[in-house]
């Protein structure tokens, strides 16, 4: 998903700081279910707890037999398919309303029986201001930036509504539950009560009929003018966890609320979906569209089929265009790659289409090859921005530009969002981490392996609109060097390891992207390029079609690595931690070393030297280098050597330091500084003085919250100040026409 603080991560942050369903009902007032339903806080119904609401740092690694152990490639499906839905779903066009018959079928992993199923109602989310997301959102935008801020007016509520619930034709009863202590008003979360039970190893089998209606779009999801975005749209099971699996001891079921910074967590299984919609409306969706679609009475119907992936959403849109691609490499079957966009932004077509195919080799090369037969993007259309940069398996959205132009901002921009969103598949949608519990393991990876992806194609971020380009203004940034400077170094709030909702502010939500970026790139750096890229070939081979935690990718960067002290010194310091690195060149101190007043012993006998004599012999031996040397240019060594004494202070933790002290006669000198103590004075005894030091001058640590005191020279210099205030200017002047042009 693109960032709280802006679309694509910190990148653009960087830069831009309904209907109802049935006739007479309200939107602030939803028809009634048609069971009565009660409200829980807990499952005393039976003895299977849920996951714990706030305790979620996981440091215990996951048993080898974890989610059935690691897939091999010789399973008969890519990954151990618990669940499977069969949906015949049907777009209101005019009140962006669905209607869902599902067959669900789930398969009780644990060695007891289940009396009780929870299933999450995402859309219950953008119902009223009652429910977790909006409390939550009250807080979190009170105290720092965030995205999903649009105000939602009558007729523009969303909902989702279970109609009827059935096991083998009995009808069930259901009552909403508040897993994490939200509030009462809440109803993401529903306990459905089971007529018979599922024996351990048992398979439950669930018709359900239910009512969407979609928000006017506010984040993730929703409707804007003819274009409707539908995700997190039917009820979807939760997830039974066994013990040995991401920290759990006990069979427990982790059904989160849904909470304003949090995403989604699901099994994998299979999706066989119907889908009518009005036969002028373009679809597209999660997975391959199987037969050619029937039309009837002014609709059609698409037939998509998925398996391996844990969720499905779609797009339905009036007057859209398509563009169709392929990619090809080898251990990937033949990806059909299709862009789907308004008229308004066809300039974002072509871009699009390319950039994602180039991803698509870029993580089969890097991490494992793409398993999937398509890959859908869909370009939201002008004023549905909060509907762009999601991501779901083959399938994401973007963001559009009337014209998307090389080496200026918009290519950069149109070109990391798609990177960005289709890494997704891999972080999210392959390895499919709980982006509840441990955002870490998406948002921030996927934003780190983004970076390398662009570092590799020589791709900066330039900060240049087309009027700039056309006067030969290109300013640019790295990518690691803009992941830095939003990863709000000096107080970190929270550990990266947190959970979406324990945060101090949505701005700490959003510094799992990048300061988890910055942490890898610091981590890389010692590490090696080579071996990191090892380390996380290894954790995707071992967890992919799993469900890993942040233990279990520490664990496969040490098995990997072996170098089990700089993991630690990571994970402990700034994954589990809010540790910093502050490292500083304090002084610089340079005397010529000169022959000495007093009494010394020369041949047995007392010498002594005043200063008067001193002085002459001192002139005279002066005299003669400058008479021996006359080209010599200012600078240049002298009769007498030079002590230099650098010291360097650290206030935060530990880190491996290059120390590059830089001398009068141009010459330089590296010394390492790995350890701990708080200061070290460096000393050097040389023909020319010291006249500049430098901490990381190739800047491998980040992670260093102020690397302004980095160095220091002897003389004034200003051309730190100068290029500063270049680089402001330029993103200030971006920033400016950007606005114009919003």
């Amino acid at each position: 998903m693109k960032s709280v603080i802006g679309r694509g991560g910190p990148w653009l942050a960087a830069l831009v700081m309904l209907c109802s369903c049935q006739a007479g009902a309200q939107a602030s007032a939803p028809a009634k279910n048609p069971q009565p339903a009660t409200v829980a806080t807990a499952a005393a119904a039976e003895d299977i707890p849920f996951a714990p609401a706030h305790d979620t740092i996981i440091t215990q690694q996951s048993a080898p037999t974890a989610w059935g152990g690691e897939r091999t490639g010789n399973e008969p499906t890519l990954s151990d398919r618990v669940v499977s839905y069969t949906i015949d779903a049907q777009l209101d066009a005019a009140k962006h309303a669905v209607t869902g018959k599902e067959h669900m079928t789930w398969r009780n992993r644990s060695d007891r029986e289940v009396r009780s199923v929870y299933f999450h109602l995402y859309l219950n989310a953008f119902q009223n201001q009652g429910s977790t997301f909006f409390t939550e959102r009250k807080v979190l935008t009170a105290h720092g930036s965030a995205r999903g801020n649009a105000v939602l007016e009558k007729g523009q509520w969303g909902w989702v509504r279970l109609q009827q619930v059935q096991q083998n034709g009995a009808a069930l009863k259901w009552s909403f539950v508040h897993p994490d202590g939200g509030p009462d008003t809440d109803q993401t979360v529903v306990r459905i009560d089971l007529a018979q039970p599922v024996p351990a190893g048992g398979t439950l089998a669930l018709d359900i009929d239910f009512l969407s209606q979609l928000p006017r779009v506010v984040e993730r999801t929703g409707w804007w003018g003819d274009f409707n975005l539908i995700g997190q749209w039917f009820p979807k099971i939760g997830v039974l966890e066994l013990p040995g699996e991401r920290g759990a001891t006990q069979v427990r079921w982790n059904v989160h609320e849904f909470h304003f910074s949090s995403e989604f967590f699901a099994d994998f299984g299979l999706f066989d979906v119907h889908l009518t919609v009005p036969s002028d409306y373009t679809v597209g969706a999660v997975g391959k569209l199987q037969e050619t679609p029937v039309q009837k009475d002014g609709t059609t119907t698409y037939h998509f089929v998925q398996g391996d992936v844990h969720d499905f959403a779609w797009v339905a849109a009036k007057g859209y265009k398509t563009l169709d691609g392929t990619y090809e490499g080898p251990g990937s079957p033949k990806v059909a790659v299709r862009v789907i966009y308004p008229p308004e932004y066809e300039g974002s077509a072509a871009p699009t289409l390319k950039s994602s195919i180039d991803a698509i080799g870029y993580f089969s090369k890097t991490l494992g090859a793409y398993p999937y037969e398509t890959l859908t993007a869909v370009i939201p259309p002008y004023n549905a921005d909060e509907a762009g940069g999601m991501e779901y398996p083959t399938f994401f959205t973007s963001e559009g530009y009337k014209k998307v132009e090389p080496d200026t901002y918009t290519q950069m921009a149109s070109d990391f969002v798609n990177i960005h969103e289709f890494g997704h598949g891999y972080f999210y949608g392959i390895l499919a981490s709980n982006e509840f519990e441990e955002p870490i393991l998406d948002e921030g990876l996927n934003e780190y392996w983004d970076n390398r992806m662009l570092r590799e194609r020589n791709q900066d971020l330039v900060l240049a609109n087309p009027l700039m380009k056309s006067v030969g203004i290109t300013p640019h940034i790295g990518g690691f060097a803009l992941e830095r400077s939003t990863a709000t170094l000096f107080h970190p709030a929270d550990p990266l390891a947190q959970n979406s909702w324990d945060r101090l502010s949505g701005t700490s939500y959003g510094t799992v992207y990048s300061r988890t970026a910055t942490a890898m790139h610091d981590l890389e750096e010692r590490l090696g390029r080579p071996a990191l890229e090892r380390a996380f070939r290894l954790y995707y081979q071992r967890w992919r079609f799993r469900h890993p935690s942040v233990a279990d990718f520490r664990a496969a960067l040490i098995d990997s690595s072996g170098n089990a002290k700089d993991v630690d010194a990571i994970f402990n310091e700034y994954v589990y931690g809010t540790a910093f690195i502050d490292d500083k060149v304090s002084d610089i101190d340079s005397y010529e070393v000169l022959p000495q007043v007093g009494v010394t012993w020369k041949d047995g006998k007392q010498v002594e030297v005043v200063a008067s004599e001193l002085d002459k012999q001192i002139d005279a031996q002066r005299s003669a280098w400058d008479k021996a040397h006359p080209n010599a240019k200012p600078g240049a060594p002298g009769p007498f050597p030079w002590h230099s004494t650098v010291t360097v202070r650290r206030d935060g933790v530990a880190a491996p330091e290059v120390l590059r002290v830089t001398f009068e006669d141009g010459t330089h000198e590296d010394v390492t500084w790995n350890d701990d103590r708080r200061w070290v004075r460096f000393d050097f005894v040389k023909p020319s003085k010291v006249v500049s030091a430098e901490l990381d001058p190739e800047q491998h640590n980040l992670l260093d919250r102020d690397r302004l005191n980095n160095s220091q020279t002897t003389e004034p210099n200003g051309a730190a100040s100068r290029r500063w205030t270049a680089d402001v200017a330029a993103a200030l002047q971006t920033l400016y026409s950007m606005l114009v042009t919003l």
